[in-house]
C-alpha cells in the first residue's frame, strides 16, 4: 500500500507540473534563439574580419621569400588579421632561432588560435540537436494538458482535444525553427573553420620549406 501510495503521489506531483502550461517552454525557446542569433551574428563579422585572399596571399608571400626580402613578408603579414597571416608572422619572428623554433612557434599559434575559430559553435551545434527535442516536450506537455481538459469536460468532446493539440504543436514548430537555421550555422563556421586550418597547415610548410634551404637544414 505505501508503494502503491508513494507511486500516486510521485505521479500526482508530475501531472501538477505539466498542468503549469507550455508557455515557459515557448519563451526558453525564444530565449535561445535570440542566443543562436547573436551568436551567428557575432560569428559572421570576426570572420569577416580575419578574411583572407589565400591564393593572392601566398603568391606574394612566395615573391617576397625567393627575393629574400623577409621584412616585406612582415609587413605582408601585418597587413591582414587572418589566422595565417598572422601564424607566418610568428614564424618570421623566430626566424633568427632556428627552423625548429620557427615550426613550434608557428603550431603554437595554429592551436591558440583555433579556440578563438571554435568559440560559439559548440552552442550551435547543441542547440541544433536539442532544441527539437526541448519542442517536441512542450507538445507533450501540452497534450497531457488536452486531455486533461477532455477528462474535466467530457461534454466539449473532440473539439477539446484537438484545440489543446494544435497549441501544443506549436512548441514543436518553434523547435524546429530554432535548430534549423543554427546546425546550418553550424555547418557553416566549421567549413570555414576546417579551411582556414588547412589553410595555415599548407603556408606554414611552405615558409619552412623556405628556410630549410636556406639554412640548409635536412627536414625531420
Amino acid at each position: 500500500m505505501e508503494q502503491a501510495e508513494l507511486g500516486f503521489n510521485i505521479v500526482e506531483k508530475l501531472l501538477a507540473l505539466t498542468l503549469l502550461g507550455t508557455e515557459w517552454v515557448l519563451w526558453l525557446l525564444l530565449a535561445l534563439s535570440v542566443i543562436s542569433i547573436a551568436i551567428m551574428l557575432e560569428r559572421a563579422i570576426f570572420f569577416s574580419r580575419i578574411r583572407l585572399d589565400y591564393t593572392r596571399f601566398t603568391k606574394r608571400l612566395n615573391r617576397l621569400l625567393a627575393d629574400e626580402d623577409i621584412d616585406g613578408a612582415k609587413k605582408l603579414c601585418e597587413e591582414s588579421q587572418s589566422l595565417e597571416s598572422q601564424m607566418v608572422l610568428q614564424g618570421l619572428n623566430h626566424a633568427e632561432l632556428g627552423v625548429v623554433a620557427m615550426a613550434g612557434s608557428m603550431e603554437g599559434f595554429r592551436i591558440g588560435e583555433k579556440q578563438k575559430l571554435d568559440r560559439g559553435l559548440v552552442v550551435l551545434g547543441t542547440l541544433g540537436n536539442n532544441a527539437p527535442f526541448i519542442g517536441l516536450f512542450g507538445t507533450v506537455v501540452g497534450i497531457i494538458i488536452a486531455v486533461n481538459n477532455l477528462a474535466k469536460d467530457i461534454d466539449g468532446g473532440f473539439a477539446v482535444v484537438m484545440a489543446g493539440i494544435s497549441e501544443a504543436l506549436v512548441a514543436t514548430a518553434i523547435g524546429l525553427l530554432v535548430a534549423i537555421p543554427a546546425v546550418i550555422a553550424f555547418n557553416f563556421f566549421n567549413r570555414i573553420v576546417k579551411r582556414i586550418m588547412a589553410n595555415s597547415e599548407a603556408i606554414s610548410r611552405v615558409v619552412l620549406t623556405y628556410f630549410h634551404e636556406q639554412q640548409g637544414v635536412e627536414k625531420p
